[in-house]
């Protein structure tokens, strides 16, 4: 008893672990290199000829359709890429590049470990908190970029999630007063903002141009795809919202939050308990989200990013639950309006209110037939998605003119 270290301690220590080895680390590269200086007379390069030139690292395999893209398009430059992944079964693993080399560096504490030693000219990452919890900047990386997976306001991640990064990349103009408002509430330097795209919104419209719905005059699709933590669907609504889906006759597809089977385990797991699958009832986890959108006739969400992937890349009619968002543990709370999500929801679907579930099929019916979302999907689609089909060769262009830009 007198040697149980409880979860939060113990990452506290493993967290200290981590930064007395890499301080040791550095310092001992340091010496070596001062050394190196003295004993060729001063004549040694500045540039440690050793330095990756790009990193891009994902802590997740589910963020590969941010992250494919942009691999291939260093493959079809032929310029030399290192991508680390935290997921043993990251798709990149089994690509087949020349140019870019993939690895897996292990996961969790072990992969920050690695990725806190790191050296390199440029690191491209979808992570947020560098520099806030395990993962540390790396005094041998000269430039952290960040890129986003999904398209929405950039202060939606845990709080102080972009503070430490050197540069931003967006998918449209719109992101960039928030990042700027943060910076300024928080006397932080400004960081490098450029408007690039969205790798995976371009991904999956090029997909969907080559895609055949092949069925005809099946049974209409709902899919319940909501976010994740106390307000969102399945934590507020649970059972109530899919009873009344069920009881509407049409084909339902549940498909929760990964972070749902880590964060909301016990709930998620009454919920399949009680409902099982069925004829017309099923419960989904796919890695690539991309069939179970393409199938859905409409979606029922919450504030979960995937409003955006549904409406503005597959063209189709959304449903928005009435939840509370609780900004309080996001960078959100900082900013004192509206968000834009809550600002243009209205536009692109309809509002459901827990009054509103034993109406649901006539709801549901009525929103299949309705067009008048049409125009609002275009106008968001406009702000939000810019540089369409252009987001993996911009990305690259930056990153090799930014290289530049260090290497001198």
């Amino acid at each position: 008893m007198f040697l149980y270290i409880d979860p939060g301690t113990g990452s506290m220590l493993f967290s200290i672990l981590i930064g007395v080895i890499s301080t040791l680390v550095f310092f001992g590269q340091h010496l070596f290199l001062k050394l190196k200086f003295i004993i060729t007379g001063g004549k040694s390069k500045k540039i440690n000829k050793s330095k990756i030139p790009y990193v891009i690292f994902s802590d997740h395999k589910r963020y590969w359709n941010v992250f494919k893209p942009i691999c291939d398009e260093f493959e079809k430059q032929g310029i030399n890429l290192v991508y680390l992944t935290a997921s043993p079964d990251d798709p990149a693993l089994s690509e087949k590049y020349y140019s870019v080399k993939t690895e897996f560096i292990g996961e969790g504490n072990k992969a920050f470990v690695r990725l806190n030693m790191m050296n390199a000219r440029i690191c491209l990452s979808t992570t947020p908190g560098l520099n806030v919890y395990q993962w540390k900047r790396s005094k041998s990386v000269d430039w952290y970029v960040h890129v986003f997976h999904e398209i929405g306001e950039p202060v939606t991640y845990r709080m102080f999630g972009l503070d430490y990064y050197d540069a931003a990349l967006l998918s449209g103009d719109f992101q960039k007063t928030y990042i700027r408002t943060i910076e300024k509430k928080r006397n932080l330097k400004e960081k490098e903002l450029v408007t690039v795209g969205c790798t995976y919104f371009d991904a999956m419209k090029e997909r969907l141009s080559k895609t055949i719905n092949e069925v005809e005059n099946k049974k209409n699709v709902i899919l319940l795809a909501p976010s994740w933590g106390a307000t969102a669907i399945l934590s507020k609504f649970g059972s109530s919202i899919i009873e009344s889906l069920i009881k509407t006759d049409f084909e339902i597809i549940v498909r929760p939050h990964p972070q749902s089977t880590i964060s909301e385990k016990d709930i998620l797991d009454s919920l399949m308990t009680t409902y099982p699958e069925s004829e017309n009832f099923h419960w989904n986890f796919d890695n690539d989200n991309f069939d179970v959108l393409n199938e859905a006739d409409i979606l029922i969400t919450d504030f979960s990013g995937i409003i955006f992937d549904y409406s503005l890349v597959f063209d189709k009619p959304i449903v928005y639950a009435d939840t509370h968002y609780d900004t309080a543990p996001y960078d959100a709370a900082w900013i004192d309006e509206q968000l834009w999500r809550f600002k243009v929801l209205p536009e692109i679907g309809i509002p459901l209110k827990e009054s509103d579930f034993p109406n649901l099929k006539t709801i549901l019916t009525d929103l299949l037939k309705d067009t008048k979302f049409q125009n609002g999907r275009n106008r968001v689609r406009e702000a939000a998605w810019q540089y369409q089909n252009e987001a993996a060769k911009n990305i690259v262009n930056y990153l090799t003119k930014k290289y530049a830009q260090i290497k001198g």
